[in-house]
């Protein structure tokens, strides 16, 4: 016969035994080799533009890379930082990480006041791509070249709009070079994403966007839109009877967009280092490195540490051009 004294130590065994559980878990998960399960990338912007663009081309690549599933989750508004908000919340493992860009990972430092983060908060894996953005009219707007659209901006003073896909976006601080440097008044209007934002100029609700190239190139090709300059050094060999905003007589006007992947801060740095080399073999492969150029963009996959150094230089760029445009800090 069982007596009471042996059921009540068997009982609290099995409940000790079940509080330890969670622990032993972490444990055997923490002793596992990296990544033992499912990884999640936030996209800092919503569906359509280029930043959800390049993280759902490049997570079955990645994944394969990886053993694992990657899972692309959206969190878009405030200028990306609802998304950045989002990646901080997660532990520092390497299980989440964010597609980030040069908004609100170089450009928002220099336009909110109370930021919700600092550079310091996170850690880059690496940019995956990078490319220039596109001045983009409706086929239906007269205006054939990028003098003709200024001769009318600069006739019909606070006539017309360029759309962005939020304040602080490479896309909304190009606009604003354009407005200073061609002397227009023209008249900004944000967007929750470049989504919506090419949903409008498609419908004539607004005038024009200095669009990332990637998220355009398709309406371009199909000719709902019409490049008149890319802001590349170059001319773009996707586009290369669209001329570029230098030789449309804008010689400081150039603006590299660009995209990457980041962690929260306190990540281990095997773990880093392991995400990277993914990342770099899934940007080496033919279908990445096509459907980048498709895009006009080109993949970049510099080391964590180059890509930290690189990223203080832009905020730096950026608080320039900031106040040079006279952007007040929100």
């Amino acid at each position: 016969m069982i007596s009471f004294y042996a059921l009540t130590r068997a009982c609290v065994m099995s409940f000790s035994a079940l509080a330890l559980l969670p622990f032993i878990s972490q444990a055997v998960n923490a002793a596992a080799p990296f990544p033992n399960k499912p990884i999640k990338i936030i996209v800092t912007a919503s569906p359509g533009g280029t930043t959800d663009i390049s993280a759902r081309a490049l997570s079955d690549i990645l994944g394969k890379e990886l053993g694992q599933s990657v899972i692309i989750e959206n969190k878009a508004g405030g200028a990306g930082i609802i998304g950045i908000q989002a990646l901080l919340a997660a532990p520092p493992d390497g299980y989440t990480m964010a597609m980030g860009n040069i908004g609100p990972n170089a450009i928002n430092y220099s336009l909110y006041k109370n930021l919700p983060y600092k550079m310091e908060d996170m850690e880059p894996v690496t940019i995956v791509i990078a490319n220039p953005n596109v001045l983009v009219v409706n086929s239906d707007f007269p205006a054939k070249t990028v003098g003709e659209l200024v001769a009318m901006a600069k006739a019909n003073p606070g006539k017309y709009s360029f759309a962005s896909s939020g304040r602080g976006q490479s896309i909304h601080m190009s606009g604003e070079l354009l407005r200073l440097q061609a002397g227009i008044d023209v008249i900004h209007v944000p967007y929750k994403g470049a989504g919506p934002a090419l949903a409008d100029l498609l419908g004539g609700q607004v005038t024009m966007m200095v669009d990332n190239l990637p998220s355009s190139m398709s309406y371009i090709k199909a000719g709902k839109l019409r490049a008149l300059a890319v802001t590349s050094k170059n001319r773009v060999a996707e586009l290369p009877d669209v001329p570029t905003m230098m030789q449309s007589g804008f010689p400081n006007f150039e603006v590299t967009a660009w995209f990457g992947l980041f962690v929260p801060a306190g990540t281990p740095k095997p773990v880093i280092d392991k995400l990277y080399v993914a990342v770099k073999k899934a940007l080496e492969t033919p279908e990445i490195k096509q459907r980048w150029k498709d895009l006009g963009g080109w993949a970049v996959g510099d080391t964590p540490a180059n890509t930290k150094i690189f990223i203080a230089a832009e905020k730096k760029k950026w608080e320039q051009v900031a106040q040079q445009a006279k952007i007040e800090a929100e």
